[in-house]
C-alpha cells in the first residue's frame, strides 16, 4: 500500500476523527501479479479508459492529457474526448480502501497525468462533508441511506456492491464465540460499529431479527475502527463486514452469521454535483462498473449486482 499524506478536504465536525485520508503520487507501477494493470498501461498510449470493459461513449474514455498539466481534468481541444488527467478526490467508505487502493493504482498507471486522492471514512461522515461542499468528485457510501443525505448534492447514483456481516475474534477466540448468540454473554468484550454509521445500523437489525438482547462495551466510529479492537485484543470480538475479515485474513478468527444473509448493505457511487474533475469521475466509474472492477470487488469478499 502506497504512503499517505493528508487530502486537503477540511471536515465537519461530525466527521472530524474519522477514517483516514489517502493519496498517491501519479503513475506509481502496480504489482506485477495483476495482470489487468498491465493491460491497462498497455492501453493508455491509445486513450481509452483501462478496465476490461471500453468505456461509454458519453465522455468517460480518456483522451490526449492537456498541456496545463495535472491541476484538473479540463477539456480538450475542440472535436476530443475530456483528458483523464488532475486530480481526482474519492470520498469512500471506509470498508472499500483496500479494494479501491488497488483500482486506484491501476487507473493512475493508465493515465500518468492522473492523482487520486481517497478519503476514507465513515458513510454518514462523508456525506456531510459532501453537504457542506467540501471539493470532491465521488461519494462512495456503504448504504442506501447515508447516500440520501447528499442525495441533492450528487448526480447518477446506483448500486455497485454489496456486503454482508460476520463475527471477528483474536485468533485464539479467548471469549469461545460460536454463534451470534454467544453475543450476549455478560462477560465478553464486544465491538459494535456506531449506530449511525452502515455497520451498525446492520448490526443493530441482525441482532433485533434474532430477538437477542447485546451490550457492546464500545461503539466504534466505523467497521475498520471495529477490526482493529478485534486485531489488537482490546475486545474478544466485533460484528464487522464479510470484506474486512478477508483483508485481515489469518490474523482474526472469522466465524459466519447466518441470520446475517438476509441483511445485506448496498453500496452505492455517485458523483459530486459540482465535481471539479468529471472526466476522471467518468473513467473511474467505468473501472468500477468494468469486468475488471466487478472481479476485484468479489474478490475482496463483495457481492456484485
Amino acid at each position: 500500500m502506497n504512503a499517505a499524506r493528508h487530502v486537503a478536504i477540511r471536515p465537519t465536525a461530525a466527521a472530524r476523527g474519522e477514517g483516514r485520508a489517502r493519496t498517491r503520487p501519479a503513475a506509481r507501477p502496480v504489482a506485477s501479479r495483476h495482470v489487468a494493470a498491465l493491460a491497462l498501461a498497455a492501453l493508455a498510449a491509445s486513450g481509452l479508459v483501462a478496465c476490461a470493459d471500453a468505456v461509454p461513449s458519453s465522455g468517460a474514455s480518456s483522451g490526449t492529457a492537456s498541456s496545463s498539466g495535472a491541476s484538473s481534468g479540463t477539456a480538450s481541444p475542440s472535436g476530443t474526448t475530456p483528458a483523464v488527467a488532475g486530480r481526482l478526490v474519492v470520498l469512500a467508505a471506509a470498508s472499500l480502501e483496500p479494494v479501491l487502493t488497488e483500482l486506484g493504482d491501476e487507473l493512475e498507471a493508465a493515465h500518468p497525468g492522473l492523482q487520486i486522492d481517497f478519503s476514507f471514512a465513515a458513510s454518514s461522515a462523508l456525506a456531510e462533508q459532501v453537504v457542506a461542499g467540501a471539493p470532491a468528485d465521488l461519494l462512495l457510501t456503504a448504504s442506501a441511506a447515508t447516500m440520501t443525505t447528499a442525495a441533492e448534492h450528487v448526480t447518477d447514483q446506483s448500486v455497485f456492491a454489496g456486503n454482508t456481516l460476520v463475527i471477528v475474534t483474536p485468533p485464539d477466540n479467548p471469549g469461545k464465540v460460536a454463534t451470534l448468540k454467544d453475543l450476549e454473554n455478560g462477560d465478553l468484550r464486544l465491538a459494535l460499529c456506531a449506530e449511525e454509521v452502515p455497520c451498525g445500523a446492520a448490526a443493530a437489525q441482525v441482532i433485533e431479527q434474532a430477538g437477542l438482547t447485546v451490550t457492546p462495551d464500545t461503539y466504534a466510529e466505523n467497521v475498520t475502527a471495529a477490526l482493529t479492537l478485534a486485531l489488537t485484543g482490546e475486545v474478544d470480538a466485533a460484528l464487522v463486514y464479510t470484506t474486512d475479515a478477508k483483508d485481515a485474513g489469518e490474523a482474526v478468527r472469522t466465524i459466519e452469521v447466518p441470520e446475517a444473509a438476509s441483511v445485506v448493505n448496498d453500496y452505492l457511487v455517485a458523483t459530486v454535483a459540482e465535481a471539479p474533475n468529471p472526466a476522471a469521475a467518468a473513467a473511474f466509474r467505468a473501472l468500477l462498473d468494468s469486468e475488471r472492477g466487478r472481479a476485484a470487488l468479489t474478490d475482496a469478499g463483495f457481492r456484485v449486482p
